[in-house]
């Protein structure tokens, strides 16, 4: 499976021909994660993991594109999307579903806490084919699954490197990469990712820079 960063939360996954793409945000290039998708998986409603105006056009430009997101997401784009209804799936944490061919397992439940006066939001964290997993802005640890390739938030209004860490130690998946890195620059990328690189391999987990239009396999 080819796995390709896009700027922030944005990452595109294509197997056997069929594309998934996680979180294009107003942060990320979504026009070029989303040319060509088969499905979608938005975590929650924040603008930086979903530009709506993009998935919109997305949706109405294919026949066949499907997407999955939490229920308020998914109510919002099928009264703006209203033609491609019956593609948008709402999505529950503890769920299995197959998206384009893709084996799904949603996770989590709610965003992290940002400040107790801002309203917490519904966030599900998605693994694929029992590898990748997605966790948009939380670090909840999906339970019953060894997680093989992590995607982690490493900056946030939401956490701090300590917490970035303890996720990393938490999950134990053998290799990780960055997401939701937007609002960092070089130098404080930089520095959260010494620690990470540092600890994580302390634990069996090889993490690794990706920068937006790089791919791996995973």
């Amino acid at each position: 499976m080819k796995l390709t960063k896009f700027a922030h939360a944005c990452v595109r996954l294509e197997k056997d021909g069929k594309v998934l793409v996680f979180d294009p945000g107003t942060l990320s290039e979504t026009e070029e994660a989303l040319a060509g998708a088969d499905a979608v998986l938005i975590t929650h409603e924040h603008p930086d993991h979903i530009d709506v105006g993009a998935v919109v056009d997305a949706l109405a430009g294919s026949d066949t594109l499907q997407l999955f997101a939490p229920a308020g997401v998914a109510d919002q784009l099928r009264e703006k999307a209203a033609d491609a209804g019956s593609r948008i799936h709402s999505v529950a944490p503890g769920e299995d579903f197959e998206a384009a061919g893709f084996a799904v397992r949603s996770f989590g439940g709610q965003h992290a806490v940002i400040h107790p006066q801002i309203p917490v939001v519904a966030n599900v964290g998605y693994v694929v084919d029992s590898n990748v997993y997605h966790p948009g802005d939380s670090f909840v640890v999906p339970d019953g699954v060894e997680v093989q390739t992590l995607l982690v938030p490493i900056h946030a209004p939401w956490n701090k490197v300590g917490e970035v860490v303890d996720f990393v130690i938490g999950v134990r998946a053998s290799q990780a990469f960055p997401i939701h890195d937007g609002l960092l620059n070089e130098t404080g990328q930089g520095f959260v990712e010494g620690h990470v690189t540092r600890i994580g391999a302390k634990y069996g987990t090889q993490y690794r820079h990706l920068s937006s239009g790089d791919s791996v396999e995973v």
